[in-house]
């Protein structure tokens, strides 16, 4: 899956964004939410300067409020695109062949998440660290947890087996709060041994996600 930290020029609609139909100036709000995106990754959102992100593609300050209202507005269109991303990309998921292993779904599946916390770190880490002062400014990523779960959900259950599929649903729903517990903690804390950009991570969680979906799949049937 390719990284891609913002959308096309296409997608600018955004609320505290000022539209632009001018391709030159299109391309310096990319390159404005590029940056911005980037250089996330390194510093927290409070030591995101206008006048270095201005400084790193060669804008002015005046340019960059011309395009957004304000240091806020400018965050809030990031979070907005990563949301946006995360949207697209479920869309994206299809229906695997029936013979797709229980493992093989997993790992596609969990792939495909890292892929996208990959792509959108330093947006998510620094919208995980204000959601204590704003807690607004995540639901949006938790309403997508949410879309994950319930996209993710009807490609799980075929290869579960038949039967028990209000018990075999409700443990894939807390598969993937595992799953996603343990990527945010990542983000926002390191802790180790595994981080984010290890390739570890990923099939460390495919795997875990794989064996609390067969744990189910082995219970006998209610009698």
């Amino acid at each position: 899956m390719r990284p891609r930290s913002v959308p096309e020029l296409r997608d600018f609609d955004l609320p505290g964004v000022a539209p632009s139909r001018q391709k030159r100036s299109r391309e310096t709000t990319l390159a404005l939410l590029r940056a911005g995106a980037d250089m996330l990754r390194t510093r927290s959102l409070a030591e995101l300067s206008i006048e270095a992100l201005c400084a790193e593609v060669g804008a002015t300050v005046g340019a960059f409020y011309s395009r957004f209202e304000s240091k806020e507005a400018y965050f809030n269109a990031l979070m907005a695109l990563a949301a946006r991303d995360g949207e697209q990309r479920l869309g994206e998921i299809r229906r695997p062949s029936p013979d797709t292993s229980l493992d093989q779904l997993c790992q596609i599946i969990v792939s495909g998440i890292v892929a996208w916390m990959r792509s959108h770190e330093g947006v998510l880490r620094a919208t995980l660290q204000h959601d204590d002062t704003r807690p607004d400014k995540w639901t949006p990523f938790k309403a997508l947890a949410q879309a994950t779960t319930m996209r993710a959900t009807p490609l799980l259950l075929p290869a579960m087996g038949k039967g028990r599929k209000a018990a075999k649903a409700r443990v894939i729903a807390f598969g993937f709060q595992v799953v996603l517990g343990t990527l945010v903690n990542a983000i926002l804390n390191d802790p180790g041994p595994l981080s984010l950009s290890s390739k570890e991570m990923e099939t460390r969680l495919a795997g875990c996600l794989s064996l609390l979906l067969q744990a189910e799949v082995g219970q006998p049937a209610a009698k």
